[in-house]
């Protein structure tokens, strides 16, 4: 079958022609929930968790920085870490940990380690809680080898920086590639089906992940 005929039987199931100009695009819209118990953080923290779980994800609801501290340091215990830059981390006191390593900026130390590590420490710019996703804006402070390249992956996330879903992160941030080369989207451990639709964890990535949305009172 010719590629012409192709596109013809494609033209007319759609109702078009040969030649004819496309038709002007309809507006952008974004809708962002309004009512009050999609903007409570409350119950967006509710949602992010429960999302993440269905996926296969962990997740760990800490009431204080201290709280996601300790439960970080029970998890990489005996284990090797790298923490990313990110300032929040820092402040929950996660980067000092015994064993996690942190302050790496050097792009061949930087993969050198994450290759090497058993788990992967960040936080996130965001979080979207219908979806369960993370965002992340690659940046000195969140190198995103850390999220992507160990087998395990620990997000720390406040839970103010948890939104709604993507058309809420578009409203905030309607041109990412303003502030950063690489925006990345992660929802639950990376999966694949590609082989004999056979569900496999971790090719892509992370094949375990954990969420820890952490209250800061």
């Amino acid at each position: 079958m010719s590629r012409e005929h192709i596109l013809h039987r494609v033209r007319t199931a759609i109702g078009r022609s040969a030649g004819q100009p496309p038709g002007v695009a309809p507006p952008v819209r974004i809708r962002v929930p309004t009512d009050d118990s999609a903007l409570s953080v409350a119950a967006r923290v509710t949602n992010m968790l429960a999302r993440v779980e269905a996926l296969a994800g962990k997740t760990y609801h800490a009431a204080s920085p201290e709280d996601a501290r300790a439960f970080v340091a029970a998890a990489v215990a005996g284990k090797t870490a790298l923490a990313s830059n990110a300032p929040f981390l820092a402040d929950c006191g996660i980067a000092n940990l015994p064993g996690v390593r942190t302050g790496t900026v050097d792009r061949e130390e930087l993969r050198e380690c994450c290759s090497t590590v058993e788990i992967g420490i960040t936080s996130a710019d965001y979080a979207l809680a219908d979806t369960g996703t993370l965002v992340m804006l690659s940046s000195p402070q969140e190198a995103r080898l850390i999220s992507l390249l160990p087998p395990a992956h620990i997000a720390v996330v406040p839970s103010e920086r948890i939104l709604s879903g993507l058309d809420e992160l578009f409203a905030i941030l309607p041109n990412p590639a303003e502030l950063t080369s690489s925006m990345v989207l992660i929802t639950g451990p990376s999966r694949t089906a590609d082989i004999e639709q056979i569900l496999v964890r971790g090719v892509h990535g992370p094949g375990e992940i954990t969420v820890v949305v952490v209250e800061r009172g």
